[in-house]
């Protein structure tokens, strides 16, 4: 293809070629993209498990919860020190420390792992505490959904937080109360994971697409093996083992490329202005003119003082202006059939057009049905 650009072109005519020009070649390269398999689909029973565990940090200077208000906390302290062979339920009214809060332990258990390795934690007060930095979480075990406990909790708190407050004013910045420990939980219980099962390993598309699934499976019965892949719904490759390992099976499966196909749909946020698009976006030809009625009033009373022996009263004279801009230099653009959207919003960006227009002009478009695609709007 011969491109020709003419001398006599303005310099804004000019600058608009060349956005349009560099529009077209970022949807087209951005369209032609390879990823890799393992970058797009989820593996059955291969996933993560939720724990839960509830706790209690120590070690706060004053910044605990107030006993006589979290009663949950005092009993918490009361039961984990008559564990430790300490009985103080008969004075459980005199205990008045702030350096406890009960807090909530979350954590998540990646697949394939082992008795004995560690996890990360997430430790969040419950209570009225007013940080936990500098806390230490005592042991807390941590349940899955079936009750079971899988990993066991304990550690310094690391909040990345702080907070001072004086008489009159109070700065905090970040979350103080709630704390991040690594490595804080020790895995004590093992999740099972079954690859392959019954001789069939399925690949769960992360965006499901009838395009991108048969893409998927006719790599796979490429390289790996023919006829071992099919297509059972726009989420779902099976791929039948036979005597094949399952670990390498997915392992050459994972490096494999393929082009994933995306959907025609835009994605705009009216309240942040936010305009979100897909390469495949395509418009027909169609006229677009954008003009605004701009109104300003301005209100600027001005005072009038008499003279010092004339008699008279202070007056305040009022004064308006008001000010008409009918955007008259708009004209009516034509935009013919092809372009991308992508193309589209680089134009009118070159011509001054702003997000919260390019929403209406969007609107506009899909209402007369040359948006060839999904306009979500939230």
């Amino acid at each position: 293809m011969k491109l020709r650009i003419y001398s006599n072109l303005s310099h804004k005519t000019f600058r608009y070629v060349a956005l349009f020009l560099m529009g077209m070649t970022l949807a087209v390269s951005t369209a032609q993209a390879e990823v890799r398999i393992k970058d797009i689909v989820d593996y059955e029973g291969v996933r993560d498990n939720q724990l839960v565990g509830y706790g209690l940090v120590v070690g706060l200077n004053g910044t605990g919860d107030r006993l006589t208000n979290t009663l949950f906390t005092r009993e918490t302290l009361i039961g984990m020190l008559n564990r430790l062979g300490v009985n103080i339920r008969d004075k459980a009214i005199q205990l008045q420390t702030h350096n406890t809060a009960a807090v909530m332990v979350t954590a998540t258990l990646p697949p394939f792992s082992h008795g004995g390795s560690r996890i990360d934690v997430t430790v969040s007060a419950v209570g009225d505490a007013q940080s936990l930095t500098g806390g230490t979480l005592v042991v807390t075990p941590l349940q899955a959904a079936d009750g079971d406990v899988y990993a066991v909790a304990q550690g310094s708190l690391v909040t990345n937080a702080f907070s001072a407050q004086g008489a009159a004013a109070q700065t905090v910045r970040n979350v103080p109360t709630s704390g991040h420990i690594a490595n804080g939980a020790v895995v004590e219980r093992e999740v099972p994971v079954h690859l392959g099962q019954g001789g069939i390993i399925h690949l769960a598309l992360k965006n499901p697409n009838f395009t991108t699934a048969n893409r998927i499976a006719d790599v796979i019965n490429k390289h790996i093996g023919k006829g071992i892949a099919s297509v059972d719904d726009p989420r779902t490759v099976a791929v039948k083992l036979g005597k094949r390992n399952p670990s390498q099976t997915l392992y050459r499966i994972g490096d494999l490329t393929i082009t994933p196909d995306t959907m025609a749909k835009v994605i705009v946020d009216e309240a942040a202005g936010t305009i979100v698009m897909g390469s495949n976006v395509r418009i027909t030809t169609v006229a677009i003119a954008q003009g605004n009625l701009t109104i300003q009033v301005n209100n600027n009373p001005q005072v009038v003082q008499p003279n010092a022996f004339g008699g008279g009263q202070t007056a305040v004279v009022p004064q308006t202006d008001i000010n008409v801009d009918t955007d008259n230099n708009n004209k009516m653009a034509i935009l013919q059939e092809g372009p991308s959207l992508a193309s589209l919003v680089t134009g009118m960006n070159a011509l001054g057009v702003g997000p919260r227009d390019m929403i209406s002009i969007l609107q506009a478009i899909k209402a007369d049905g040359a948006l060839q695609a999904e306009l979500e709007v939230r």
